[in-house]
């Protein structure tokens, strides 16, 4: 890890069990210690010997019991901090939900559109289709009538002969 200023990393479990083993009672030799065992140690003779060791963790300690002692105050904070995770969640979800609806109806407008597109298609192709069949019948009138005039020649044709 390259980090900017240096650190010292301590895992606090491997600091509880040394303390713990080195003697029956703990120790306090500075106040690097006394800060590592006030984060890690929840005895009640620990935490006197921080106490003695370094007086100003009382506070500390005190304000630590008054939010133990007070855990519907804590349990109301922590409710409405997931009220507000919900209703964040919740209109995240909405969000989505409505740029997905958006999304739909981008898609829709846009088949819409196609469909219209193509209609129109199919009724000009409709127009073709009846102006050809008018122009067929025509044909096939005009055809019958040349073989009617066609027999009629022939007809007269075999009379004069």
């Amino acid at each position: 890890m390259n980090l900017l200023q240096k650190y010292l990393f301590v895992a606090l479990d491997n600091f509880r069990s040394i303390k713990h083993n080195e003697s029956s009672k703990m120790v306090i030799n500075n106040r690097l210690e006394a800060w590592l065992a006030f984060m890690c140690m929840d005895d009640p003779d620990d935490i006197l010997r921080i106490i003695e060791s370094c007086p100003d963790f009382k506070e500390m300690y005190e304000q630590i019991y008054d939010i133990c002692r007070n855990l519907d105050g804590v349990m109301r904070m922590f409710s409405k901090e997931l009220q507000e995770l919900d209703r964040n969640s919740v209109e995240l979800m909405v969000d989505e939900m409505q740029k997905d609806l958006d999304k739909t109806r981008e898609k829709l407008v846009e088949t819409r559109k196609k469909m219209e597109t193509k209609d129109q298609q199919l009724v000009e192709t409709r127009k073709k289709m009846e102006t050809k069949d008018q122009q067929l019948t025509e044909k096939d009138k005009e055809i019958e009538l040349l073989k009617k005039e066609l027999e009629n020649m022939k007809k007269l044709y075999e009379e004069n002969k």
